[in-house]
């Protein structure tokens, strides 16, 4: 289970978001063997009033929050990490100084979904990757 939030300026997120959400996806499948049926993306774009960015970004500065069930090697997560800069610059012209990526993990027990606790359900995936 995953479920990623991305924040950004309005001017720029709206343009993007579907092809912003096909690169986050394809890089969660590839790096966590994800199945392609499985994709939450929420977008949260914001006026600059409500968007301070640290010095030196710019108006494609961009915040990814992932939220997952652990279990994932951390060698799967720096490659879903490494894949999301390399395909956000090369296909969302969003350079790796304008993105901020941060994976949240718990275990799944602490989900609720489809009507029970996370740990309660069958998978038709893997988590251990």
């Amino acid at each position: 289970m995953s479920q990623i939030k991305i924040y950004g300026l309005q001017t720029h997120l709206d343009p993007i978001k579907r092809e912003l959400s096909d690169v986050i996806h394809s890089c969660i499948m590839e790096a966590l063997d994800y199945p392609a049926d499985k994709r939450a993306h929420r977008f949260f774009p914001l006026d600059p009033s409500d968007f301070y960015a640290p010095a030196g970004r710019t108006e494609r500065y961009t915040i990814l929050e992932i939220s997952m069930f652990e279990g994932r090697s951390v060698a799967a997560k720096k490659q879903l990490i490494r894949l999301l800069f390399e395909r956000a610059e090369r296909e969302c012209g969003i350079g790796p100084n304008d993105l901020e990526i941060t994976i949240f993990e718990t275990p799944k027990h602490n989900w609720g979904f489809r009507g029970l606790p996370g740990d309660e359900h069958q998978l038709n995936y893997k988590v251990e990757v």
